[in-house]
């Protein structure tokens, strides 16, 4: 196996060769791709039982193992994640703006790929054939280092993806992965300035923090996901707890998940104890303020660092508010920015909401799970940015371009 150096040598290679693939040879590997993946499904799922036996005898939460797991099913959806990619509009090339100067120069604003993507992320296999996909549609190469965890997984997955890659003819290094799944290796992909143009950290807290802070190639940030659900006065109650119970059950280990419970003081007598004999069904903890647990003598009182947290798994932070400014103002100090979503029949709320929340992505009446790029229409993503700069929320093909001008004249001197 190549060591980091090596690999990044020729990624840098594959990229020149990436820089003039045709939409049919990009489309083409990915067909094959998608195929490998269904080809490998064997290969994949016992090496992913050996992750997860690995993750059990190490203590991993059930929420966190359902993250890892994979099954014929998941594989299925990866390698259709893969063909949905390979639908989408070829980005590269396109003009995004144009115009003629005074002097006669056409100016142009061109897409063009980013180059080498550096990814580092935790735990989910399936975000391997997902960045696999985008950046090679994009036409970039990656260079991807997932965790410990899924490091049988990941090697199976990306083994299938090769396969896929060379038989349409495009260089197996396109992408890659670290087999090293040490802190030394995350470092040394942080100090690969000249090599890597970018670096995408995806995983907890801690990874991002330390990836932002560490790195001397530029990142892009994508986000913790500390979710809120604010339910309103005039809120439908039925709706209201549908949507709680499917923003925090549906798959708690995932960062578009509700962490956070809001209620306003008008309806929590009766909405609490509703939402929570349905959130019962799961067994979710339900960690309170002291109104709250009033109401519900089963939540446990809360501390500072529960509206703060992004648990993973299945435990609610419920507070009860006066109003939409006290629900808009918990928002704005313990938000993480990712998505928060307000369940209400008032129009002027729901609009004041959208405009007052500073978050990648804003629901009325509809669960967080939603930020997802395959869920809004973007094919697959590569992660949420919750940054503000060049991308933010769910990233897809489009956010993994760059542009450049193209000036063309008939002799023109400054």
């Amino acid at each position: 196996m190549k060591n980091l150096e090596q690999q990044g040598e020729a990624a840098r290679r594959a990229a020149r060769v990436m820089m003039t693939a045709s939409t049919g040879q990009k489309n083409e590997a990915l067909a094959g791709m998608a195929q490998a993946l269904l080809d490998g499904c064997a290969d994949i799922l016992a090496a992913n039982r050996e992750d997860l036996e690995a993750a059990r005898q190490g203590g991993m939460s059930e929420a966190m193992l359902d993250r890892l797991a994979l099954s014929e099913k998941r594989v299925q959806d990866m390698a259709e994640g893969i063909r949905q990619v390979q639908a989408l509009p070829d980005p590269v090339g396109e003009i995004v703006e144009g115009s003629v100067r005074p002097n006669g120069l056409q100016v142009q604003k061109v897409r063009v790929p980013l180059g080498v993507i550096g990814m580092i992320y935790e735990a989910r296999p399936n975000v391997t054939s997902d960045a696999a996909a985008l950046c090679l549609k994009a036409g970039n190469v990656v260079i991807l280092r997932g965790g410990k965890e899924a490091i049988r997984s990941n090697t199976a997955i990306v083994s299938a993806l090769s396969r896929g890659l060379e038989k349409a003819g495009l260089p197996a290094e396109c992408v890659q992965l670290v087999g090293d799944t040490s802190r030394e290796s995350a470092t040394a992909m942080m100090r690969m300035s000249g090599v890597l143009d970018v670096l995408i950290p995806r995983g907890g807290a801690g990874l991002i923090k330390s990836v932002v802070e560490n790195s001397r190639v530029p990142v892009i940030e994508t986000g913790v996901g500390n979710c809120h659900i604010f339910v309103d006065e005039t809120a439908d109650l039925k709706q209201a707890t549908d949507i709680v119970f499917n923003a925090k059950t549906s798959r708690p280990s995932v960062c578009n998940a509700a962490e956070t419970l809001l209620v306003h003081e008008a309806i929590a007598q009766q909405a609490l104890p509703q939402i929570a004999a349905r959130l019962a069904e799961k067994n979710v903890e339900l960690r309170g303020c002291p109104r709250s647990c009033e109401i519900l003598s089963q939540a446990v009182p809360a501390v500072e660092s529960d509206w703060k947290d992004e648990f993973l798994d299945y435990i609610l932070a419920v507070r009860v508010v006066r109003d939409l400014d006290e629900a808009l103002a918990h928002i704005a100090r313990y938000s993480t920015g990712h998505s928060e979503a307000i369940v209400t029949r008032d129009y002027e709320n729901a609009m004041r909401f959208t405009r007052e929340v500073d978050s990648a992505a804003v629901y009325v009446n509809a669960s967080t799970r939603f930020t997802d790029g395959g869920e809004l229409g973007l094919g697959a993503e590569i992660g949420i940015s919750t940054q503000k700069l060049h991308a933010r929320g769910p990233m897809g093909v489009l956010t993994l371009t760059s542009t450049k001008h193209v000036i063309l004249g008939n002799g023109q001197i400054r």
